[in-house]
């Protein structure tokens, strides 16, 4: 008669993506997955495989139910450098309060980590195109209204962009203030629009 489970796994996954997540992937041993989830090893080999197999399945979630519903949002809203400006404000706001607060973002601390295999490295490449692609169709919102500075490349903006919510994540886990991040943010979507700021008039 075969193995029936006594458990819940997307209960379990969740649970492992809370511990990946604040922990990272190289801090965490199989034996704090099995103290966090109450499971016992041979249950979680024969559902999920090793801690490899579980970690990727933990980040693909954590793609999949955090980032890419926030992404898909900017990428369709419309209003240009209004929507980004937003994106950001949320960001720094989930990443210095709250019950996250502190942890920075799951497929930051990835790309942070000290051991990067293929399979990882394909799930960090695509969440980074799919968040250059979302900022690049809001930034051609924003030309589309007038809002950006004659000259601005687009493709490059959304780049930096990109790489401006990996610095905030990153250096929000480290403790920056929310408001020396939100400083910066302001500072360089300054520099996108077309409108002069008042204190440079």
């Amino acid at each position: 008669m075969p193995d029936v489970k006594h458990f819940d796994p997307d209960r379990v996954l969740d649970e492992v993506v809370e511990l990946f997540w604040r922990r990272g992937a190289s801090s965490t041993g199989v034996g704090e997955v099995v103290a966090v989830t109450g499971l016992s090893r041979s249950s979680l080999y024969s559902t999920f495989g090793g801690k490899q197999e579980l970690y990727l399945a933990a980040l693909r979630r954590y793609v999949d139910r955090r980032s890419r519903p926030v992404l898909d949002a900017l990428a369709s809203d419309g209003r240009g450098l209004p929507v980004i400006a937003e994106f950001f404000d949320r960001l720094v706001q989930a990443r210095c309060a709250g019950p996250q607060a502190r942890w920075g973002c799951m497929v930051s601390n990835a790309h942070a980590d000290t051991v990067v295999d293929a399979d990882v490295r394909q799930i960090l490449d695509d969440h980074h195109e799919r968040l250059r692609s979302s900022m690049r169709s809001a930034l051609e919102s924003a030309r589309s209204r007038g809002q950006l500075r004659p000259g601005l490349h687009v493709g490059s903006t959304a780049e930096a962009l990109a790489l401006l919510a990996y610095g905030v994540n990153l250096r929000s886990r480290a403790g920056a203030p929310a408001a020396d991040l939100r400083a910066t943010v302001t500072a360089l979507l300054e520099t996108l629009s077309a409108e002069i700021p008042a204190k440079e008039k």
